[in-house]
């Protein structure tokens, strides 16, 4: 009787466990984390780190209180967000000087010829130029286009050109080379160029970098030899970035390459 009512009870227990499942719908995913910080390792540069997060340097040196020229330095942690740390200085008083006693009135004759007040010319202000208006872009090789600009694609920052290795890579346009290294995960060998306070211009994936940090380049300039460094074909990886943000090459670029 008593192994009758063990067997009867323990049918009991599997029949309540089997017919209330724990709910699995109930265990999510944890929220993502947006990143606040990044932590500066060795042949990093303030501009590559700007790049690799699509600000613009300026306003990264700005929030992390980094001054001209924008050394870091490897284990320097780096603010991601918030307000500005660096103000431009005041400019210094002028000296207080001591006026001099005032001169006594002079008696002038009366003069018959009466003086009319001519109208003031009007300045007008010139149009400012466009911002690019000054940079002539041009191709920096000549290749078939096989992949193009997408705004919403992270992949697809820029435009790629197939070719051969060894073949030439020239600045896209005047400039001084900001990054020349391979520490930004993805680029491989990389050359990042500055041409003025809002356009810069990368070129990855090279076999050998030919011009090294701080470089003066022309355009048209040889500064590397196309590769396959950090992808799986030979070819160019080109990028414009306008205060930090990636615009499609192919509105700069001429149309003939």
């Amino acid at each position: 009787m008593l192994k009758i009512l063990t067997v009867a009870l323990v049918g009991l227990i599997v029949a309540s466990c089997t017919s209330h499942p724990a709910p699995t719908h109930s265990l999510g995913q944890p929220p993502s984390q947006r990143i606040k910080h990044h932590t500066v390792s060795r042949g990093e540069t303030l501009y590559s780190i700007a790049w690799r997060y699509g600000q613009d340097f300026r306003h990264l040196a700005a929030i992390n209180g980094i001054a001209a020229p924008y050394s870091i330095f490897p284990g320097q942690r780096l603010r991601l967000e918030g307000k500005a740390l660096v103000s431009s200085p005041r400019p210094a008083p002028a000296p207080v000087r001591k006026s001099a006693p005032a001169a006594k009135p002079v008696a002038q004759k009366p003069s018959r010829k009466v003086e009319r007040s001519l109208p003031k010319k009007t300045v007008r202000k010139l149009p400012q130029p466009v911002s690019n208006s000054k940079i002539v872009w041009r191709w920096p090789v000549r290749g078939p286009l096989i992949s193009t600009f997408r705004a919403r694609d992270p992949l697809r920052k820029g435009v790629d050109i197939a070719g051969q290795k060894g073949d030439s890579v020239s600045a896209a346009a005047n400039g001084t080379v900001i990054y020349a290294g391979s520490a930004l995960r993805g680029y491989g060998k990389l050359l990042i160029v500055k041409h003025n306070e809002e356009f810069l211009s990368a070129y990855a994936h090279n076999h050998k970098l030919l011009v090294k940090e701080g470089s003066e380049v022309k355009a048209g300039q040889r500064i590397a030899e196309l590769g396959s460094s950090g992808t799986d074909r030979n070819k160019l990886h080109f990028e414009i970035r306008r205060n930090g943000q990636p615009v499609d090459p192919l509105s700069y670029l001429p149309r003939n390459p």
